[in-house]
């Protein structure tokens, strides 16, 4: 805990292109906060940074079986029960996450709880460190989906009754996203979970990773959320969820990510 927030101290104090872009969205987003608490604010999310970066250090180890015994003794799941009965359902569970603490924390963990999940993600560049990762997530049974198979897989691993993950706190153009009210403006969003949660019958879960003071990630399976019969106002509530995660544990969230491209901010200006 202590090396990876000096680590991230360092890289803030290089005030790269990312900085600034986190930055200016906290700046955006947090409005009401005060510059000395945004500074703050910027400073924590940094240090999770390089706290991440030495977790996700474990993943490279080359020691058989390393990474599996790491996330065991320092990933805990709660909520184990909401998975249990979703799953018992028969239609598959889609899991709706983020970029909060650590998100490949949140998929080891389930999958080493007997749970058969695949990410929908991207591929890695170069082609050495996919690889090295992919061997490292099947190492614990964590399974992706990608580019241009990614539906096909998606539907089998649903089929097969397990859990896909979709994160929604990034930027997704069309035709896969659409805007949704984030921050009091209309960002860019991820908009296939509901159509495909009612297309398929499976059950939404949200999850909630968080790092605690003690340097332990927490795992939290929240409830399953029920669907109405509107795609856009369904999306919606799952992003006003991603919200409330964000405002909760703000200094864990990805604000060096250019989420809120293409965005009129109005008379939301950025505070100097």
């Amino acid at each position: 805990m202590a090396l990876g927030g000096f680590l991230g101290r360092c890289a803030l104090a290089f005030n790269t292109r990312h900085v600034r872009v986190a930055r200016e969205n906290l700046e955006r987003c947090f409005p009401e906060l005060s510059a000395k608490r945004r500074a703050e604010l910027l400073t924590e999310n940094y240090e999770h940074y390089g706290r991440m970066v030495l977790e996700l250090a474990h993943m490279f180890a080359p020691m058989p079986g390393h990474f599996r015994s790491y996330v065991q003794r320092n990933v805990r799941i709660e909520g184990y029960e909401h998975w249990e009965k979703a799953r018992a359902k028969g239609k598959g569970v889609l899991f709706l996450g983020s970029h909060i603490a650590n998100w490949e924390f949140a998929a080891s963990i389930g999958a080493i709880k007997d749970m058969p999940v695949t990410i929908v993600t991207r591929r890695l560049k170069p082609a050495w460190l996919h690889d090295w990762m992919e061997k490292v997530r099947l190492s614990v049974g964590v399974r992706a989906a990608y580019q241009p198979r990614t539906i096909p897989t998606v539907m089998k691993a649903l089929r097969d009754n397990g859990g896909v993950v979709f994160v929604m706190d990034q930027y997704m153009s069309a035709p896969m996203g659409e805007p949704m009210r984030l921050f009091g403006v209309k960002a860019w969003t991820l908009a296939a979970i509901a159509p495909l949660a009612r297309r398929t019958g499976a059950a939404i879960l949200p999850v909630l990773p968080k790092r605690e003071a003690d340097g332990s990630v927490r795992i939290i399976i929240e409830p399953e959320i029920p669907l109405t019969d509107d795609d856009k106002a369904d999306n919606q509530r799952l992003a006003d969820r991603v919200e409330e995660w964000m405002r909760a544990v703000p200094g864990q969230a990805l604000w060096a990510h250019r989420r809120f491209k293409d965005v009129d901010w109005g008379d939301r200006a950025v505070h100097g």
